[in-house]
């Protein structure tokens, strides 16, 4: 029974893995197991002590909380980074996107004009040199 360190010291207290220690009435009572955190007409969260004497709930909630979220954040910013490498690799794989192809279009349109005007102008100088005899 937990009761029975009641007025000792928390290390006494916290032997017994089942009990709580509260260190503003200096009371041991058995942990509430049904609920996760012990309710506040037990012992205030600044005060409860359970499994070491040094850390004391309140603490122990804003760490952990911490620590959690740091997790969260590290795997959303890893979920990101591996889905924007697949897409960068998707883009290799498949080949190039529409603004390229686009381009290459343009490109294969300029140099068929351009070589039409070359065409042109070379029949032209031709006809040239024919009318005036250099031929």
């Amino acid at each position: 029974d937990c009761r029975q360190y009641t007025n000792r010291s928390c290390e006494e207290c916290l032997k017994n893995v089942t009990c709580l220690w509260c260190a503003s009435s200096r009371r041991c009572v058995e942990y509430p197991v049904r609920r996760i955190l012990p309710p506040a007409d037990l012992c205030e969260l600044r005060s409860a002590r359970w499994g070491v004497c040094w850390v004391n709930f309140e603490a122990l909630i804003i760490a952990m909380s911490v620590v959690g979220g740091t997790l969260l954040i590290m795997l959303g910013v890893c979920c990101c980074c591996c889905c924007c490498k697949k897409k960068s690799k998707k883009q290799v794989l498949v080949g190039p996107d529409k603004d390229d192809e686009r381009a290459a279009r343009e490109r294969e349109k300029r140099r068929v004009r351009q070589e039409e005007r070359r065409a042109e102008m070379k029949s032209r100088h031709d006809e040239i040199r024919r009318k005036y005899g250099t031929v």
